[in-house]
């Protein structure tokens, strides 16, 4: 029963954030600070995930595979790689990483 509570409230809070969402007046959305805030946002939310998915793991700091993944990805960025390319990279430099440690 618990279960369905949380999924009852959790669907009435997002009702409520997007009901929240439309009735912001126009004008407040104009702002140039607002604008950018909503620009940058999920650069952030999303830099802030692979963060985490990349250096966590329960409570604890792991650094391993995952994190020379993303280094390789950073490396191809810096070099203005195409996006399949930096995926491409760090894929297969984290497939490198775990067959040659193991894990």
């Amino acid at each position: 029963m618990n279960v369905w509570i949380a999924i009852g409230a959790t669907a009435l809070g997002c009702y409520a954030v997007k009901l929240v969402g439309l009735l912001v007046p126009a004008g407040a959305l104009e702002k140039p600070l607002v604008k950018r805030l909503a620009a940058l946002l999920p650069v952030a939310l999303l830099a802030a995930l692979t963060a985490q998915q990349t250096f966590a793991e329960g409570g604890t700091l792991v650094l391993d595979a995952r994190a020379a993944g993303i280094g390789a990805a950073a490396v191809a960025l810096v070099l203005r790689a195409p996006f399949l390319v930096v995926v491409a990279a760090a894929v297969v430099v984290t497939a490198g990483v775990r067959a040659v440690v193991g894990g």
